[in-house]
């Protein structure tokens, strides 16, 4: 029923229009980040004052034990042909290579899932399967819609060797080996806090029917990061994309939702075929508002890092010294950025020093497009 299509060129408005809808569709959470910064961090209503520090938030009685056998998991990062898709996935695949074989890895092979429909120029750099997108005008530029019909084609179309996969972003870069996270039946996933179920149930109920359980069963998750067993995602997938569409086509879910629609289809679809995640808040850290790395494996740049020359975030107006992925829509950002100033939160600097060694050692980095 979906052919392949092929991915036209994007035009300068459009570019435009896709920068003004990321800056929008990250500032105005500044709200709901600016609280993030503190919840989370306290057991409980944090009145005690006890801080948390098991990274495990929630996790079912019967897993809570060591595994004794080393399981490894396949990597699978979705993205599409754009400049902007390509230099980042050109950094996370430098940072899966340097951290795949250390002590504590259970990182095993690498696809990148390019749902263009066509090949493009880092065919032979990256570990890439081709897959088709969804029918022109269907995702109606939300383009993320298109990563449940990328996994649906490529679990139909790909041998893969490892019994769990890890879904990633391009925007996310391994700062320490990646163990396996899952326990059998239960994947593991990171708690966004801004995927709220309970808040949201009167919409949730359209897609997740009473009859089907307490809302609390669709967890407050994404589908990336998550380490998930292949069997498990195979059921997963094509309910995934069909809730994913279903959503879109309603005004009042598209609407609320907005940028993370796809994130709530896939915590839905999860709960559906009755699959709940370990949930782990060491799987990942997002700066500016994470502000140390500790013992997280992941960094996702998603939200930009604005400082004035004091070190001062400043909250939602760029600053002196920025270092923003949406500034780099065209084609990828220069080797040796300059670092923060002083003052800045190891969380930035780590990330900035990370995308630099990186792009000092990825031959032909000016030609990433």
């Amino acid at each position: 029923m979906i052919g392949r299509k092929t991915m036209g060129r994007a035009s300068p408005l459009l570019l435009v229009i896709l920068a003004l809808g990321f800056f929008f569709a990250t500032y105005n959470l500044l709200t709901m980040i600016i609280r993030y910064r503190t919840v989370g961090k306290w057991v409980g209503d944090g009145s005690d004052g006890r801080i948390l520090i098991d990274p495990i938030v929630e996790m079912p009685e019967n897993v809570k034990k060591p595994k004794n056998s080393r399981s490894p998991f396949h990597v699978a990062l979705t993205a599409t042909d754009a400049p902007y898709s390509k230099w980042q996935c050109r950094i996370m695949y430098y940072w899966y290579k340097k951290q795949k074989d250390l002590p504590g890895s259970e990182m095993g092979g690498f696809t990148r899932i390019l749902h263009s429909g066509n090949p493009d120029n880092l065919m032979d750099e990256i570990p890439t399967v081709v897959v088709d997108p969804l029918p022109a005008g269907l995702d109606r530029g939300y383009i993320v819609l298109n990563r449940p019909w990328a996994f649906v084609q490529w679990l139909e179309k790909a041998t893969i060797e490892e019994e769990y996969i890890l879904m990633a972003e391009p925007d996310h870069v391994f700062v320490r080996p990646l163990p396996n996270l899952a326990h059998g039946e239960y994947p593991a996933g990171f708690p966004f806090f801004y995927i709220k179920p309970e808040e949201n149930e009167k919409i949730l109920r359209k897609f997740y029917p009473e009859d089907n359980g307490p809302v609390t069963n669709v967890d407050p998750i994404g589908n990336s990061p998550v380490i998930i067993r292949k069997d498990l995602l195979e059921k997963i997938s094509p309910t995934w994309m069909n809730i994913s569409l279903r959503m879109k086509d309603d005004p009042e879910t598209d609407k609320t939702f907005g940028w993370v629609l796809e994130m709530y289809a896939y915590a839905v679809a999860s709960a559906l075929h009755d699959v709940r995640h370990i949930l782990r808040k060491d799987f990942m850290l997002q700066p500016p508002w994470d502000l140390e790395i500790g013992k997280k494996f992941i960094i996702h740049y998603t939200y930009g890092c604005d400082y004035n020359l004091k070190g001062e975030l400043t909250y939602g107006k760029f600053g002196e010294w920025r270092f923003d992925k949406r500034s780099y829509l065209r084609g990828p950002p220069p080797r040796n950025l300059s670092l923060p100033p002083p003052g800045v939160p190891e969380s930035v600097v780590t990330l900035v020093k990370m995308v630099n060694e990186a792009t000092a050692n990825i031959p032909n980095w000016d030609n990433t497009q």
